[in-house]
């Protein structure tokens, strides 16, 4: 399954590029768009599987842990999520005024890739998705209303946080008194890192 997962990621990687260097960054808006549907539907898979910056941020992670890079804390200036709604906004008016005033388009997706890049060297993956991406705070907003859904099985959930550990969103909390793990839809990306990892098997994908 993992194997399978990361050539979906790959693949779509791939075709990111090719949009990007063939001038078709409105295709892959398009996608995006059919993303947000699919996640009322689904849950947040474009995010999960789809997303140029997340399968660059996964390596990207590993890598500044091995270097030790990486730190448990997150800068103070976006402490709150709706840096991201600002984000979205901003992103959005400098493609317009590229548009009217420059007349060309702006590689706007280009360019978050590389900030999530840079994010991901010095922080944690989850505070680029949860607290900066512009298109992560669309993705939650209809993430949220997900007909389907990463769950716990609480009758078997052994409380490990094993899969707390793994998940790239932080969506999974393992309850302290209940010890028993609770996944946020509106933050999962639907991947599979905690049903791999979970030695009960009790992480399922259901409505």
């Amino acid at each position: 399954m993992k194997h399978i997962v990361t050539l979906i990621r790959v693949f779509f990687l791939l075709l990111f590029l090719f949009l990007v260097i063939n001038g078709k960054m409105m295709l892959w808006l398009a996608l995006f768009g059919s993303g947000l549907i699919a996640a009322v539907l689904f849950g947040r898979v474009y995010c999960g599987y789809a997303c140029p910056m997340n399968t660059i941020m996964i390596p990207t992670a590993w890598l500044s842990k091995k270097l030790a890079w990486q730190t448990d804390t997150s800068p103070e200036w976006i402490s709150s999520e709706k840096f991201g709604w600002f984000a979205l906004i901003g992103s959005l008016v400098l493609m317009l005024s590229a548009r009217r005033v420059l007349d060309r388009n702006l590689p706007i997706l280009l360019i978050w890739l590389v900030a999530a890049l840079l994010t991901t060297l010095r922080y944690k993956p989850s505070v680029f998705h949860n607290q900066i991406c512009p298109f992560g705070v669309l993705q939650k907003a209809f993430g949220r209303f997900a007909l389907i859904s990463k769950k716990v099985k609480k009758e078997g959930c052994i409380g490990c946080t094993l899969c707390e550990k793994v998940c790239p969103s932080n969506a999974i909390i393992v309850e302290k008194e209940e010890k028993k793990a609770e996944i946020n839809k509106e933050y999962c990306f639907q991947c599979t890192n905690c049903q791999q990892i979970c030695p009960a098997g009790s992480i399922q994908y259901t409505k």
